[in-house]
């Protein structure tokens, strides 16, 4: 389906648009949840010619999808588990994004194993990253290097001379999840999908024992709809037991939920031109480069409390910070801390009580006829998840349907990154900001800057950076609520920018300013900004003070005494209705 070029752009026309279409329209496909396997689910069956429908209760990667440990990665640790099946088809996934589907968000990176264990632990490791080599890890970015103590403290300085005995170097991939979940629902969008966040399931249509639709219910205003489908498949993740339960249907698997927290702390506090990777008791702890920060984590706990706001705790933060301690030369302290966040981990349950161990593999079921359900697997393989899913839909779609062709569609920006990369200076020239504005653009849009850049025409002063956030540009905020599908201002600063977590103020500082720049956007007053503002910032203060709790229980009566920015979300959604 050749589409307008504007035809992806998530913005207020296209949300009035959708609501009255899925009203109106019949779909062979209504996908639940808005995650990075709901959209790749949107994206492979309007690929295939289907008529998709996605709807998600609050916004585009909301739930664990933004709350990973941005990596794009095979799996290394999983080689243990003996999950090799998993490895080669997340390493598989790997390279055909960092080389084809998404190359200007999908970025190799090159990390260090520190050796602690004499004669054994080299050979070991070593078999361990030939394999995942062979399996595809060494394709687009060079193999394993090995090093002597002197050769990895070179690469990685701020670590301990004697916290190591040597080191081994390889790569794997760094990712925005926010940016790239969003850009897959954009991109399914710009095939004929209807993507439609703040739109919550709040029920099923059933004729006899077949579910033929969805019930739905603006998170916004509380307005509802009927949606009818040839199949409704239910990827909610962490929330996939709760859609189960609204059809009344006995599920055949059930998601458990494991917290994951991370720390976000300067790169100057850490001296390194890697990452790293290092061995706990239990899991690993990556420290990963994240622009001007390092992203550490992660725990590996389970949690049985508020699934859309997991809350960090001190004793969270205090694991991440001792860990990594034991092998810094100079030691982190809370003070150094600019971001903190928590994600839920939806493992399918029932393997093992240790959720580090639970299976990171996939399931899919066909529930009932026109119910499928989809729930577990990783990040890296939300492609396979998504195909594996359509097929299973396909026996209730009249109509044939086509084989998944997406390892062929690029995503939206794509096209033309390499070449733009090349043409970095003459396009600063042309726009008239520095070339790493370029380059960072780039690394965000890809070949979509110039739809970016046309917002500021006529308007030079969104050229400039916000205040008091100065790694992005002001026209960058406009664009998340122009065309990203971004309704409030946690959604820009918390997903659409990474502001939330990369300052230490929060975004507290810069949201006025932001809520006064899409204002005109989204038809906000000076009351609407205000009130935008006094939510934010309660969010804000509502997770600092959770994050000095010593338990869950704590953290999170702190966490969700904050109110939401969608009014009219129901928590939970009543069984009867």
């Amino acid at each position: 389906m050749t589409k307008k070029p504007e035809s992806q752009f998530l913005g207020p026309q296209q949300r009035l648009d959708a609501w009255g279409r899925l009203g109106k329209d019949h779909f062979d496909v209504v996908v639940v949840g808005g995650g990075v396997v709901g959209a790749g689910i949107a994206l492979d069956a309007a690929t295939r010619g289907l008529r998709v429908a996605l709807v998600e209760a609050r916004d585009l990667a909301s739930g664990t999808s933004s709350r990973s440990s941005k990596m794009f990665h095979g799996g290394l640790r999983y080689l243990e588990q003996l999950e090799f099946g998993l490895v080669r088809e997340a390493l598989a996934e790997r390279e055909l994004s960092m080389s084809m589907l998404a190359p200007h968000l999908v970025k190799p990176l090159r990390f260090l194993y520190p050796l602690t264990r004499r004669v054994w632990e080299r050979p070991y490791v070593a078999s361990g990253l030939l394999l995942y080599d062979t399996m595809g890890g060494a394709k687009s970015v060079p193999g394993q290097r090995h090093l002597s103590r002197h050769g990895a403290l070179r690469l990685a300085p701020g670590l301990r001379r004697d916290s190591m005995i040597g080191g081994i170097s390889y790569y794997d991939t760094v990712v925005d999840d926010a940016r790239h979940t969003m850009t897959v629902a954009r991109t399914a969008a710009h095939y004929g999908a209807v993507i439609r966040t703040s739109t919550q399931v709040v029920g099923f249509l059933r004729e006899a024992d077949r579910v033929v639709g969805v019930k739905l219910r603006d998170s916004e205003d509380g307005r509802t709809t009927e949606t009818r489908a040839h199949v409704v498949i239910n990827a909610a993740g962490v929330w996939t037991d709760e859609i189960q339960a609204l059809s009344h249907q006995r599920g055949r698997f059930h998601v458990r939920a494991s917290k994951g927290v991370h720390i976000v702390v300067p790169r100057d506090r850490i001296v390194s031109d890697a990452a790293i990777i290092l061995r706990t008791a239990s899991s690993v702890l990556f420290v990963i480069p994240w622009g001007s920060h390092w992203i550490i984590g992660t725990t590996d706990t389970d949690w049985n409390l508020d699934l859309a706001h997991p809350a960090a705790t001190k004793a969270d933060i205090d694991y991440l910070l001792e860990h990594v301690n034991r092998v810094l030369v100079t030691p982190l302290t809370p003070d150094d801390i600019d971001g903190v966040y928590a994600g839920l981990r939806p493992l399918l349950a029932g393997e093992s009580d240790d959720t580090s161990k639970l299976s990171r593999e996939h399931a899919v079921a066909r529930i009932a006829p026109g119910l499928v359900a989809i729930a577990g697997g990783k990040y890296t393989t939300y492609r396979v998840m998504a195909y594996d899913a359509v097929d299973e839909a396909a026996q209730d779609i009249p109509a044939r349907v086509s084989p998944s062709i997406t390892e062929k569609v690029p995503l939206l920006g794509a096209d033309g990154y390499f070449a733009l990369v090349n043409q970095t200076v003459q396009l600063a020239e042309a726009y008239g900001v520095h070339p790493y504005r370029i380059k960072h653009l780039l690394d965000r849009y890809g070949s979509l800057i110039d739809e970016v850049m046309a917002l500021a025409d006529g308007k030079p002063e969104l050229l400039q950076p916000l205040t008091d956030a100065p790694s992005y540009l002001q026209v960058e905020v406009v664009y998340a609520a122009a065309a990203e599908g971004a309704l409030h201002l946690d959604d820009i600063l918390a997903r659409r920018t990474r502001i939330s977590i990369e300052y230490s103020h929060r975004g507290a500082d810069c949201a006025e300013q932001v809520g006064l720049l899409v204002a005109p956007v989204l038809g906000w007053d000076d009351d609407d900004v205000d009130r935008e503002v006094g939510l934010y910032l309660a969010r804000v203060e509502a997770e600092i003070c959770s994050q000095t709790q010593p338990d869950d229980a704590g953290a999170d009566a702190l966490r969700v005494a904050a109110p939401e920015p969608r009014p009219e979300i129901l928590e939970p959604v009543p069984l009867d209705r």
